[in-house]
């Protein structure tokens, strides 16, 4: 049976699709992203997903690598109707990032070896604000949906029991969070058209942040013609941000202007700041 078939098992169920984008960039590093769907508005999103895939002809997957000028304006109509869905509140959008120039300077040996994993986790733990999501308090399931992680059998396994671990974080058990050991997987992306439109906003973000549209071809010295198309792309994804918050940042963490912006927010960036402690799995 497809994981998805039994969304429904609980009064209200939370799916989290995931993808992460480049770990090392020029200027920003360590882009992870993450979809928040309600399970009551699952099957409305997921038909919306497909249809505008049908619609505009894409018979495989879409990404940000196949952005093309052959396909720019279907690109640009299945992001309408993805940010459509997230300005009417049937999706909720996190992107993290870390600032090259606040990375620290030292780190464990730990650190070194685990870090993708580290700040994947707190980028789940923390990004959408799910510990104000529960005002009724009554049971809410989470479930996790990883683009096929890296290392996965090395890494990957620990890291989903870390994130399977927050069934015992005092601050999940308060707001009625749930999460069920079978309800943390890596998946294909192929297979989930979610993380596909996903993976073109996170890939707009990093292209942009790390001014990968001012790159000149070293064989020609002039901009790319995929370059100029991705740039095209990335100024219509910013112009849909700012449609839903018009003094976006995009190089900024969002403003929490309200107790609850965290779980509220339609779309929220977030520059992870360090501090003066390395982050842990807790």
């Amino acid at each position: 049976m497809n994981f998805l078939s039994s969304c429904y098992n609980f009064q209200m169920e939370y799916l989290i699709w995931c993808d992460e984008s480049d770990s090392r960039g020029k200027l920003y590093s360590n882009f992870y992203g993450g979809a928040l769907v309600k399970s009551k508005d699952f099957n409305y999103v997921r038909s919306k997903l497909s249809v505008t895939k049908t619609e505009n002809n894409f018979h495989g997957e879409i990404k940000w690598q196949k952005v093309s000028a052959n396909y720019f304006e279907r690109y640009i109509k299945a992001v309408d109707v993805f940010f459509d869905l997230i300005e009417k509140g049937f999706v909720k959008f996190r992107i993290m990032f870390t600032n090259n120039n606040a990375l620290p300077k030292r780190t464990s040996t730990f650190f070194q070896k685990n870090e993708f994993f580290l700040l994947y986790y707190q980028f789940i733990k923390n990004a959408f604000g799910l510990i104000n999501s529960n005002e009724g308090r009554h049971n809410i399931n989470i479930r996790v949906y990883f683009d096929r992680l890296p290392n996965s059998k090395e890494k990957g396994k620990p890291f989903k029991n870390y994130v399977r671990g927050l069934n015992k974080n005092k601050e999940f058990i308060n707001a009625g969070i749930k999460i069920r050991k079978e309800d943390v997987v890596d998946v294909i992306s192929h297979q989930h058209d979610m993380i596909q439109f996903l993976d073109i906003i996170l890939g707009a973000m990093s292209f942009y942040l790390n001014e990968k549209h001012k790159e000149f071809s070293p064989n020609t010295n002039i901009l790319g013609k995929k370059t100029i198309i991705k740039e095209k792309l990335c100024n219509h994804i910013i112009k849909r941000i700012r449609k839903i918050y018009p003094k976006f940042n995009i190089n900024e963490t969002t403003n929490i202007e309200q107790e609850n912006d965290l779980w509220n927010d339609k779309y929220r960036h977030w520059c992870f700041e360090f501090g003066n402690n390395e982050p842990k799995f807790d």
